[in-house]
C-alpha cells in the first residue's frame, strides 16, 4: 500500500524534481511546474497524467481515479494511492513528471532507465 511518504520518495527521485510546501501540503515540481501533490483534505494525490490515459483510468477504475479540475479548466487526476501497489504509483508519478519536465531531460532519463535494471 502506497503512502504520502512513498509518493514523496518516487517524486523526489526524478531529475530536477523538488518539493515545495503550499498551504501546508507537499507539491512536487520541476522548474516551477507542478506534476504531483498531496491533498490532505481529500486524502488523495493529484497527478498530471496524460489526458487519454487518465480518461481511460476514470472509466475503468473509478474507485481509484477521479477527475480533479485545476486552474483555468484543466483536468488532472485524483488518485487514491492507498489502493495502489508501489510499482504502479511509481509509474504514474513518472508519467506525471514527463508532462512537465523539459523534453531533453525526459529523453535522457528514459534512455538511462531503459539501460538500468528495475528494482522497485
Amino acid at each position: 500500500m502506497a503512502t504520502v511518504a512513498t509518493l514523496r520518495r518516487f517524486a523526489l527521485a526524478l531529475p530536477e524534481a523538488t518539493e515545495v510546501i503550499f498551504k501546508g501540503e507537499p507539491w512536487f515540481v520541476v522548474r516551477k511546474k507542478t506534476f504531483a501533490l498531496w491533498s490532505e483534505r481529500s486524502k488523495r494525490a493529484i497527478l498530471k497524467l496524460d489526458r487519454e490515459h487518465q480518461n481511460m483510468l476514470f472509466d475503468v477504475r473509478p474507485d481509484v481515479f477521479a477527475p480533479c479540475k485545476v486552474g483555468t479548466g484543466g483536468v488532472w487526476s485524483y488518485v487514491d494511492i492507498a489502493k495502489l501497489p508501489h510499482a504502479e504509483l511509481k509509474g504514474l508519478v513518472t508519467e506525471a513528471w514527463t508532462q512537465v519536465v523539459p523534453k531533453k531531460i525526459g529523453r535522457a532519463f528514459a534512455s538511462a532507465a531503459s539501460r538500468t535494471p528495475r528494482s522497485w
